[in-house]
């Protein structure tokens, strides 16, 4: 889920832009370390995080041959205490990784990786935990959402912007409340909320999603606040800091949105509302204008010839998470009260729903697909049309050790069919649960093959997307899907070469 949350006050604020201390790590003296010349040598690399140490295994980065899924040998890459969530620049130059793990002792450490060298050129000390960060287009900035963030004399929850050139915190974004002695003339307006003019916002920014030309960065709140800040989009401006003109715009009139989706020209925003899983109603997809940053309207309206041709609101039954691929919109989520796993034998009670919408008519064209609960944070498309979903906190079938034969395992990863033909277990448009346990932290399909990398309680497992089912790995035949001497207790994992 992303950077977007918001809220509303009718007072009229002066609200400013605090630069917030943020303590940077070089790991050489004098700025970034010259890139080792110890590498692995693949040319095709999976980076896996470990966030434990054991014995012989250390927390950090492991290096695995993604084409041949061997694991590189030497040392793993340091990144932190616990490092876990990572996300790979456009350029693919760097890797970003965050470290922490919301106790007392979180070091809350965001590294910047060398790709080409495998080391950790510098990290940055958050004033707090974080679950989401995007880059710039041009792999130039990051943003980081950090909600729990102290901000003096106001509620807390800021924007961290990471310069990726110099690896220093470069601004601070939030919307203190108003100076009691403010100055004259008065500064010019930072943040202002649409309609009701200058406001004194301070949302716990939790989720972020970035636009295609990086100008526009909406952050969203998600369940985290007050329905009234959870239920509005800050729209945020990266050109304006230090500019006359305001930086962030929260525009209401949605339903606790966790994440957004932009047309090719980044005129409109297409927004996931999270609605009851969030605390909110009514989970939807909603467009905004980000021309006139105005929320679309509770129905869906047609302009013909209009650009996008159908604006507004779609309800939909559930979304935490979702997926784009050209103007189809896959929507993942847990109903409240929770739904019924119609169509599948479980002994699990309540399932989540699958919901795909054509973004080009805004109509919902297939609703109803029953797949694991909980609360759904990842999706990716692999090849073969195989659409992986993974959640936390999903009701789980254990089985008994030994396990006797035909006994259900069931966790939180499905696997849908999005093509009109059947491939290995799944029919046309059909849903696969495969039998493994635990909440899904990382998925990453594997370009240049038909495979699938998902990391699930833990473990990191390679599935085939020709049948649906884990791959066969001649390098360790005696475990399918299994990365020979891959030991630890894995979180993300992402391919960072072309």
């Amino acid at each position: 889920m992303r950077l977007v949350g918001v809220p509303g006050l009718r007072k009229v604020l002066i609200p400013l832009i605090f630069i917030l201390p943020a303590s940077l790590t070089w790991l050489s003296c004098g700025g970034a370390p010259a890139a080792s010349t110890q590498t692995s040598g693949i040319k095709y690399r999976a980076f896996i995080t470990n966030n434990v140490s054991a014995g012989t295994t250390g927390a950090g980065i492991y290096v695995v041959d993604a084409s041949r899924d061997v694991r590189a040998p030497g040392s793993v890459i340091s990144a932190g205490n616990t490092p876990g969530m990572m996300v790979v620049t456009p350029n693919h130059a760097q890797t970003l990784v965050f470290s922490g793990n919301g106790t007392q002792f979180s070091d809350n450490q965001f590294s910047v990786i060398n790709n080409a060298g495998e080391s950790n050129a510098a990290h940055v000390t958050l004033p707090g935990m974080t679950e989401s960060f995007v880059v710039s287009p041009d792999s130039s900035a990051a943003y980081v959402a950090v909600p729990t963030a102290p901000v003096v004399g106001q509620s807390q929850g800021v924007v961290e912007v990471i310069s990726l050139n110099s690896g220093a915190v470069a601004n601070t974004i939030s919307c203190p409340p108003l100076n009691p002695n403010p100055p004259t003339p008065p500064p010019p307006p930072v943040c202002i909320t649409q309609g009701l003019g200058d406001q004194g916002i301070n949302p716990p920014y939790t989720f972020l999603s970035i636009g295609n030309t990086g100008n526009r960065l909406l952050a969203f709140s998600g369940s985290g606040a007050s329905n009234a800040v959870a239920n509005m989009v800050a729209v945020i401006t990266p050109s304006s800091i230090g500019t006359a003109s305001p930086v962030v715009t929260f525009v209401p009139g949605f339903d606790h949105p966790v994440a957004a989706f932009f047309s090719s020209d980044d005129n409109t925003a297409y927004v996931l509302n999270c609605g009851a899983e969030c605390g909110g109603t009514q989970a939807s997809i909603q467009t905004l204008d980000l021309t006139t940053n105005t929320a679309g309207p509770p129905g869906v309206v047609c302009t013909p010839g209009g650009n996008p041709p159908c604006i507004g609101t779609l309800n939909i039954a559930a979304g935490s998470e979702a997926l784009v691929n050209g103007s189809t919109m896959y929507v993942a989520g847990t109903p409240m009260p929770a739904a019924a796993c119609t169509g599948q034998t479980t002994a699990a009670q309540t399932c989540g729903l699958l919901s795909v919408v054509d973004l080009s008519t805004m109509t919902l064209t297939t609703s109803g697909i029953a797949i694991t609960d909980g609360y759904h944070n990842r999706m990716a498309l692999g090849a073969n049309g195989q659409l992986y979903i993974g959640s936390r906190d999903c009701t789980e079938i254990v089985p008994p050790v030994p396990t006797p034969p035909g006994t259900e395992i069931r966790g939180c990863l499905i696997i849908y069919n999005t093509l009109s033909t059947a491939v290995g277990g799944a029919a046309a448009g059909g849903v696969v649960i495969p039998p493994a346990n635990g909440d899904v932290t990382g998925i990453e399909p594997i370009g240049t093959r038909q495979v699938v990398y998902v990391v699930q309680g833990g473990s990191l497992d390679i599935y085939d997307d020709t049948i649906d089912a884990l791959e066969y790995n001649p390098n360790n035949p005696n475990n399918p899907g299994k990365v020979n001497a891959l030991i630890g207790n894995f979180i993300d994992v992402k391919t960072v070469d072309f």
